[in-house]
Formats: C-alpha cells, structure tokens, sequence
C-alpha cells in the first residue's frame, strides 16, 4: 500500500478484489467469452458444452450456477419437451464480457510473448 492512500480501497471485500473473485476459477471468463461470442449472448447447456472443448459437464454446471448466483447470466427453463435449460448474459454479464474482451484481444495480439513465458506446474499447456 502506498502512504497516503484511502484504507477503504485495500480492504478484503473492495471492488478490484470482488471482480478478481469471479475469476478464481478458469471457465468464468471463457464461459462468459462464449456466450457472447459464440451465441450471441444466449445458448442452451448442451450447446456450450460443445463449444468449449476440455470442460467437463459437472464443471459447467457448477460453473454456470455460481456464475448465476453473481448475478454475470440468467438461467431461463423453456416450455419444452423435454424440460430444456438456457443460459443469457445478464445486463450486469454483458458489462463484464468487455473487459473480457479486452484482456482476449491483449493475449492475441501477444501470443508470442506468451508463448516465451514458463508454464506453472500445475498447467495443462504443451510446451
């Protein structure tokens, strides 16, 4: 902490440190980054699934409901049979999948650096 800022700002529950909580896990942002892209901000489990290789369906749906209970998408059940399930960005969601996009396009315009850097233990990139 510099001398002289605001305590407030530091604090365990402060704004930088609630939005770095939604992305404790690694499907948050690509979830998000796919429905927007990908679907236009709405698509049904089944379909998500399919467009995000390397998920698997029990990290989706958990991830989906915490992604929920943030307020980041809408969970709607259609009048179908089957019962079906779709997901939408909520208005707060769509506000999020900017900087996501920002931060998407940073690391494409970067890949090489990226490219350079070593993978942490615990990574599943190919080197």
């Amino acid at each position: 902490m510099q001398p002289g800022t605001d305590e407030e700002q530091w604090r365990e529950d402060c704004a930088p440190r609630r939005v770095l909580e939604l992305f404790s896990t690694k499907w948050t942002s690509m979830i998000l980054h796919t429905l927007h892209v990908r679907h236009d901000g709405t698509a049904r489990s089944g379909a998500l699934h399919r467009s995000l290789p390397g998920i698997s369906k029990k990290m989706l749906i958990q991830t989906l409901r915490e992604l929920e209970e943030s307020g980041l998408i809408e969970r709607h059940t259609l009048d179908s049979v089957p019962p079906a399930v779709s997901y939408a960005l909520s208005p707060l969601g769509q506000l999020m999948v900017e900087p996501i996009e920002m931060i998407y396009e940073w690391a494409r315009q970067h890949s090489g650096a990226l490219d350079e850097l070593q993978p942490r233990r615990t990574s599943r990139r190919r080197g």
